[in-house]
C-alpha cells in the first residue's frame, strides 16, 4: 500500500470518493511529475533536441505536481477547483504522452516518460468518473 493510501485511510473525509482510485491518482501524479522532470532535463542533453517535448514535459510535470498536492488535502476541497486540475492534468498527461510516443524508439526515456503520463491520464480519468458518480 502506497503512503499516499496510507495517509488517505488515516485522514478522516475524503468526501465519499474510494480511496484507492483517490490514493492511484496521488502516487500517479507524483511520479509523472518526477518521470516527466528527469525527460524535459535529458531532452536538453540530445543533439536533436525536441523543444515541444521539453515544454510538454515541464509543463505536465508541473500540473501533476499542483494536482497531487491539491488531492493530498482532500478534507477540504473546493470539488469543481479539484475537478478542473485533474480535468488538466489528464490533458497535460495525454499531451506529454503523444509527444514522447513519436520518439520514443531513439529516445528510450521519453518511452518511460510517456508510459508514465499514461498511467497519470488513466488515474485522472478514473477518478473524474468517480466524481461524477457522486453528482449522479
Amino acid at each position: 500500500m502506497s503512503d499516499a493510501t496510507r495517509m488517505l485511510l488515516a485522514m478522516p473525509s475524503h468526501h465519499g470518493i474510494d480511496t484507492a482510485v483517490l490514493g492511484e491518482c496521488i502516487d500517479a501524479a507524483r511520479a509523472c511529475a518526477q518521470t516527466c522532470t528527469a525527460c524535459a532535463d535529458a531532452c536538453l542533453d540530445e543533439y536533436n533536441l525536441q523543444r515541444e517535448c521539453v515544454v510538454a514535459c515541464l509543463t505536465c510535470a508541473d500540473v501533476c505536481d499542483v494536482t497531487a498536492r491539491a488531492l493530498s488535502r482532500s478534507s477540504r476541497w473546493d470539488r469543481p477547483t479539484v475537478s478542473s486540475l485533474v480535468e488538466v492534468m489528464a490533458r497535460a498527461c495525454s499531451v506529454c504522452a503523444g509527444l514522447c510516443e513519436q520518439h520514443a524508439d531513439t529516445a528510450k526515456h521519453c518511452g518511460v516518460c510517456a508510459d508514465a503520463c499514461r498511467r497519470a491520464e488513466k488515474a485522472s480519468q478514473q477518478l473524474l468518473t468517480a466524481f461524477a458518480a457522486l453528482l449522479a
